[in-house]
């Protein structure tokens, strides 16, 4: 089997299904666009600046994006531990 930085094998890869977008594999950082894309804020009716969204949620402490130079960035681990605790706070 085919190793991706020698720690994943090809196929376990987590591949991407954004809107908009055809099928291709998740980066590990994401941008903000993409982390906003990967929770589907910008599908929430009514929510006008899901970047206020992202930034609300970290300064409550409920997600973590990682700062690189300038930037922030979203680990896609964080985000889907984010919709881990989420989910099992509000299981609907």
């Amino acid at each position: 089997m085919t190793q991706l930085n020698n720690s994943l094998p090809a196929d376990a890869v987590a591949h991407s299904l954004l809107p908009g977008q055809p099928p291709s594999p998740c980066p590990e950082l994401l941008t903000e666009e993409e982390a906003i894309r990967y929770l589907r804020l910008d599908t929430i009716a009514g929510l006008r600046n899901p970047k206020e969204t992202l930034a609300r949620y970290r300064a409550m402490g409920q997600l973590r994006g990682t700062q690189v130079s300038k930037r922030i960035f979203y680990r896609r681990v964080e985000l889907d531990r984010f919709l881990e605790r989420v989910t099992a706070e509000n299981p609907r």
